[in-house]
């Protein structure tokens, strides 16, 4: 640990692999949250938190969210990350307190936002999403959550509520020492264009998604 002063202009306790930088208040459309911004030395990686309301340590409403430039910023269809993004900052507001982490670095599980094309490029030629980061020499899944782990700690947060669909990041979580007191499913209606990713989703990297079932009509 070491001790520095910080744009906020007071001594603060900092981490040498993930150090909070500055605390801004951000209004939304969804509501009045606080960017509490960050930096993992150890990646490189700008990272930032959206908080609402006051947390408490236990049972705090919070989503890790994977960065994705073309679902969130330009609206893709192609998977439902936007949409999620928009959710899940709806119902911690709607909650009165909660916290979003964007995680960047996180682009196309990890791969990179050019890999992340290339492998849908693959994937409009019939290749699944798993297959087309194999067939590029990639990682299935290459996201690590320890810096997510580190934001929550230094935002005072012990245990949360979930809202994943993917049980391998409350793995990663509880591994990092945040408790997951429950696993909020965070549903979004899929549509023709992602069907196909979704179904892939369930049936090859375990996500929970039950709702696909009623769905038997759409296709890719």
């Amino acid at each position: 640990m070491t001790e520095k002063i910080g744009v906020l202009g007071k001594k603060t306790s900092q981490r040498t692999d993930v150090e909070r930088v500055v605390v801004t208040p951000l209004p939304t459309v969804y509501g009045e949250f606080r960017a509490y911004g960050y930096f993992d030395h150890e990646r490189g990686d700008e990272q930032v938190a959206l908080v609402y309301g006051e947390l408490g340590a236990e049972g705090v409403l919070a989503r890790l969210h994977s960065e994705c430039l073309t679902g969130d910023a330009f609206g893709s269809r192609h998977c439902e990350c936007g949409d999620q993004l928009a959710s899940a900052l709806r119902s911690v507001a709607a909650a009165g307190s909660g916290v979003v982490v964007y995680l960047r670095g996180h682009e196309g599980r990890g791969i990179g936002l050019l890999a992340k094309l290339r492998a849908m490029a693959l994937q409009a030629e019939g290749l699944d999403t798993v297959e087309a980061n194999l067939a590029l020499g990639l990682p299935v899944d290459d996201r690590d959550y320890g810096a997510a782990a580190r934001i929550l700690g230094d935002l005072g947060v012990r245990s949360v509520r979930l809202m994943s669909n993917n049980p391998r990041k409350r793995e990663a979580l509880v591994r990092h020492g945040i408790e997951v007191a429950e696993q909020v499913p965070l549903l979004i209606p899929p549509c023709e264009s992602n069907i196909t990713y979704l179904r892939t989703k369930r049936e090859r990297l375990d996500h929970h998604l039950p709702h696909l079932d009623a769905l038997a009509h759409l296709t890719s």
